[in-house]
């Protein structure tokens, strides 16, 4: 019996500033293997999906972030196209939503508060993080550190000029800031994700603080889960008492420090999610 077909998507340019070349390489790699166990893959992008006289894959492999193509996708998701990520997991990372759905899971995550980018803020406390409520980081302004009330009036007046109709202001935490990737949904005997990888973000002066990293593990796997992410990376804080704050987490990165290991690890996952399993 013939493996599946499948199309790879990759994500729209305008959702990786400086990560068009990563990104692009950890789905061609990613390819590379499947087709190696006898896939039939084609890449696209997500202007290229939709073709009335196309004939729809039987799997797919997403990158892109944009709402439109994922509502379409949805439609081809409930007709019987495995998708990884799904369409709503990806739609889940959009920030407002991320926020409800940790919430509604008990997940912690970083104090948030999703304020009209058209009103006074409520900020309580100095300095904050402005960010866009919707996608994440797609060009300057989206996200702004604000020292100053009318910092934060200029960050949401700028989101407001370009249309952008809410924003999430969250507490700027210090301490040493966490990147991180993960395969699988997991669970496994100690609630860890399958595959998990985390570094230190450069640019920074790091202190070191001591943290649990199994512990961060669980977190990235309990946040991911109640998100319906099976490919995932994000951004945590680890603070000079040793706690951890999840501030972000997104669909499918660039695996750039581990894009070698992460294909292989990625192309076996997915050949069992478009065999049937899991």
């Amino acid at each position: 019996m013939s493996e599946p077909d499948c199309w790879g998507i990759f994500r729209e340019h305008a959702h990786s500033p400086g990560r068009e070349s990563d990104d692009t390489l950890i789905l061609r790699l990613t390819a590379k293997h499947l087709e190696a166990m006898g896939f039939q893959v084609s890449l696209k992008s997500p202007e290229e999906i939709g073709s009335p006289a196309e004939a729809r894959p039987r799997a797919m492999f997403l990158m892109c972030e944009r709402a439109p193509v994922l509502r379409l996708l949805e439609d081809w998701e409930a007709s019987g196209v495995r998708q990884v990520n799904s369409p709503r997991a990806i739609l889940n990372t959009y920030r407002e939503r991320m926020i409800v759905q940790l919430h509604e899971a008990n997940v912690p995550f970083i104090e948030s508060h999703i304020v009209p980018a058209t009103s006074p803020s409520p900020a309580r406390t100095l300095p904050v993080w402005v960010k866009r409520a919707d996608v994440h980081n797609t060009q300057d302004g989206d996200v702004v550190f604000a020292a100053t009330r009318e910092a934060i009036e200029t960050a949401l007046g700028a989101l407001a000029t370009r249309g952008i109709k809410r924003a999430v202001l969250q507490p700027h935490v210090d301490g040493d800031l966490i990147k991180f990737y993960g395969i699988g949904p997991g669970g496994g005997p100690d609630g860890e994700p399958p595959w998990f990888r985390w570094f230190y973000h450069k640019s920074q002066q790091i202190a070191g603080h001591p943290f649990d990293e199994r512990g961060l593990a669980r977190l990235v796997r309990r946040a991911a889960t109640a998100l319906g992410l099976e490919i995932y990376g994000g951004d945590a804080i680890a603070t000079a008492t040793g706690d951890l704050v999840l501030l972000d987490l997104n669909a499918w990165p660039s695996f750039a420090l581990y894009r070698d290991e992460a294909a292989t690890v990625i192309a076996a996952y997915l050949a069992i999610r478009f065999r049937g399993g899991r």
